[in-house]
């Protein structure tokens, strides 16, 4: 039985901002105005979440996971994805996850074990990505590797919280001025700079 309709499905709500696949996943966690919103809050925002970013897995993988979710999965990918911020926010603030936190991670990741296939395509040969893993594993296990490239690769001293007022999300630094999530947290930050600069002039 097939548990979400993949032809009913709508945006999966959360922001998107062209991040690694983990810290788009991570920040299904989001803020509207200081106020936290869930943007996996029932399996339809999960499956459209998975068909939005389709193209971050392998050919088929994420539209056969959406296919084959089950009532029970949506709360293992909340625990990755709470895993995933957790481990972000300590290394944004200076410290090593903790070996519970790598440990989940680690174990997430081995769930989807891949191998390359070789394969002849006309004249050409190409790689086919390979894994014995069911359909859901499989996109758990690539998210988890997503967070483990950037947690011990150089993009780890990039990962930043985003310094826009009430916003709760992470971005990989990728520009020595970023300091945002977005152009509309800058845009935010810097008109309550504004107004706080003209409240404390006033108030002289």
């Amino acid at each position: 039985m097939v548990f979400v309709d993949p032809d009913s499905l709508e945006s999966g709500g959360a922001p998107t901002l062209g991040e690694p696949l983990a810290v788009e996943f991570g920040n299904t966690r989001y803020a509207v105005r200081g106020n936290p919103q869930e943007g996996l809050a029932k399996p339809e925002h999960l499956a459209a979440w998975l068909r939005d970013y389709a193209g971050a897995f392998v050919p088929g993988a994420a539209d056969a996971a959406v296919t084959a979710l089950a009532p029970d999965d949506l709360g293992r990918f909340l625990r990755l994805r709470d895993v995933v911020r957790d481990c972000t926010r300590a290394i944004v603030n200076g410290h090593h996850p903790s070996a519970a936190l790598i440990d989940e991670l680690n174990a997430a990741s081995a769930l989807a074990p891949a191998w390359p296939r070789l394969e002849p395509s006309g004249d050409d040969l190409t790689v086919t990505a390979m894994t014995s893993a069911n359909p859901v594993d499989a996109v758990l296990g690539t998210i988890a590797r997503s967070a483990i490239e950037i947690f011990g690769g150089p993009n780890r001293t990039a990962l930043r919280a985003c310094g826009g007022p009430g916003c709760i999300l992470f971005f990989v630094k990728n520009h020595p001025r970023r300091e945002w999530c977005s152009p509309g947290c800058g845009n935010r930050a810097r008109v309550a700079r504004h107004y706080d600069r003209h409240r404390t002039t006033r108030s002289r």
